[in-house]
């Protein structure tokens, strides 16, 4: 893990009265992320109505999701109690872990009328 570049540490103090590090992100990361993001929301707008074209986007997103959880992140996770402490906590305090929710085909089919559901099946 390479703190220096990606993450700077604060003190906070547990129940025990222990300083434990919390993670804060860089400023040039964040800055990053949100020029990301951006771009991503530019690129889906650019394809509002594009089905295929909105979908693909949306497999890009969760391949690279399950690339850096699966490769990236793994080799990263705490190797210490405070480290892990720090985790946990980000985890409780911003909302949990990332996770890429599927649509239901019901969801999928929504705009149709019901007779041509029934048409389908």
């Amino acid at each position: 893990m390479n703190d220096d570049k990606n993450v700077g540490e604060n003190q906070i103090q547990n129940e025990f009265g222990r300083s434990l590090p919390t993670v804060v992100l860089a400023q040039d990361f964040l800055e990053a992320l949100e020029t990301l993001e951006a771009s991503l929301q530019t690129l889906a707008q650019d394809h509002e109505g594009d089905a295929i074209a909105l979908l693909a986007l949306l497999r890009r997103l969760e391949a690279t999701h399950i690339h850096i959880r699966d490769t990236l992140f793994q080799a990263a996770l705490p190797n210490n109690r405070q480290r892990l402490y720090a985790l946990l906590k980000d985890i409780e305090v911003e909302g949990g872990w990332p996770y890429i929710p599927r649509m239901k085909l019901q969801r999928l089919l929504t705009n149709f009328p019901d007779e041509d559901i029934s048409r389908l099946f």
